[in-house]
């Protein structure tokens, strides 16, 4: 997004390589008649599954190391739900140039109101261009991180969905998950489901439809409460009990495929203020989901946060950006993040390296734009060095 928001996705607020990268080349025989051809195919993609040691993930059946290495996609300070029905040239440019830039894979995200025309029915349309997005990351051998029950704008959530009790929210909430792992289960290009985004269990009860703490950050609200009464049993078993409920929706239909949550970072005086407590949410999840932005007044608080998610799970840093140091900050901080992290996504936003350096020429470079450029770079130059072969 342009730097007046938080980027993500598009953004808002990576680690490993394809089994299959290069360039591997398989013949097969044409069909009968025509046996003297052959037919140039890609190599499937292999699935992604926590390694033996839980420090990192791997490629089944291959057993090759994966670290995920991409960005959080949009374009130009969109969400792909603003432009993926009428301009896919659009994504599958983007996708393209993301793979070009050395990622191998992408975080997208799904708004609530944009898949469901109601608690109990999907939108067709939505399920159908999902698909067709899982066909296009296969096709730049990409893996995708799916990141649902977004509520970034206003004008995108269906009232019906805020007027809701939290018992009807949640079972809301499970079909959706249950929608978008049948249309995925089949394929392998799934990295992970990401429940939500920057979810909030509430320390007091919230009024009716209250959902968002009112966090709004450049026309987005990128913070949710799963709940409107926090109940008697704490904030953290309330995290846990929907994790599972989620879970169980996805499992219904997907039995294999990863999953996880993007936590806030752990916060000094405050602590883990969402709720989400990775040593307690670690079991029940398939790895530790963590945004963090490194401070340039305090530059040693990003790796105390990463330390603390090191809880036995592997830890992906799902968002990073140089919004708030340097790009050599940033660059110090995910080369020190190594010792605990196994994944990093920066942040995509429609725009290669090719294209900033023309807008620099022509003196049409915007700070936000600089910034931008200045992650790509290093994310270029850095790969070799995260992305093991």
């Amino acid at each position: 997004m342009a730097l007046r928001h938080k980027p993500s996705f598009f953004s808002v607020p990576y680690c490993l390589e394809l089994a299959c990268l290069g360039v591997l080349l398989v013949f097969m025989p044409g069909v009968a008649a025509a046996a003297t051809k052959h037919t140039l195919v890609p190599p499937p993609q292999q699935r992604v599954a926590v390694a033996p040691d839980h420090r990192g993930f791997e490629l089944l059946p291959s057993r090759k190391a994966y670290y995920p290495w991409g960005f959080n996609y949009g374009n130009r300070g969109r969400l792909i739900e603003d432009f993926w029905l009428h301009h896919w040239p659009t994504v599958a440019r983007d996708f393209r140039n993301m793979r070009r830039l050395g990622a191998n894979v992408v975080r997208v995200h799904l708004q609530y109101g944009k898949f469901m025309l109601s608690p109990e029915k999907p939108n067709p349309v939505s399920l159908k261009l999902l698909s067709r997005l899982l066909r296009l990351a296969e096709k730049n051998h990409l893996y995708l991180d799916l990141t649902g029950l977004g509520c970034y704008r206003v004008s995108d959530t269906p009232k019906w969905y805020n007027a809701m009790n939290d018992r009807q929210r949640w079972k809301a909430q499970e079909n959706f998950w249950r929608a978008i792992a049948a249309t995925c289960a089949p394929s392998h290009c799934v990295f992970c489901y990401d429940l939500i985004n920057e979810p909030l269990v509430p320390g007091s009860r919230q009024r009716p439809g209250q959902w968002q703490p009112k966090s709004s950050f450049g026309g987005y609200d990128f913070l949710q409460f799963i709940a409107l009464n926090p109940g008697h049993a704490g904030r953290p078993a309330l995290a846990v009990r929907w994790i599972n409920a989620m879970t169980r929706a996805i499992r219904s239909r997907d039995k294999k495929t990863l999953i996880t949550v993007g936590l806030l970072p752990w916060i000094p005086k405050w602590g883990w203020i969402s709720g989400f407590i990775p040593r307690v949410i670690a079991p029940h999840v398939s790895f530790i989901s963590i945004h963090i932005y490194p401070q340039s007044k305090d530059l040693t608080q990003a790796m105390d946060v990463l330390r603390r998610c090191a809880v036995g799970k592997p830890v992906v840093i799902e968002e990073t950006f140089p919004l708030s140091c340097t790009a050599a900050q940033e660059r110090h901080f995910l080369l020190a993040s190594r010792r605990i992290a196994c994944g990093w996504m920066g942040h995509y936003d429609g725009l290669t390296l090719q294209d900033y350096h023309k807008l620099s020429l022509e003196h049409r470079l915007t700070i936000g734009e600089a910034i931008y450029r200045s992650f790509e770079r290093m994310f270029v130059q850095l790969k070799p060095e995260f992305v093991r072969r």
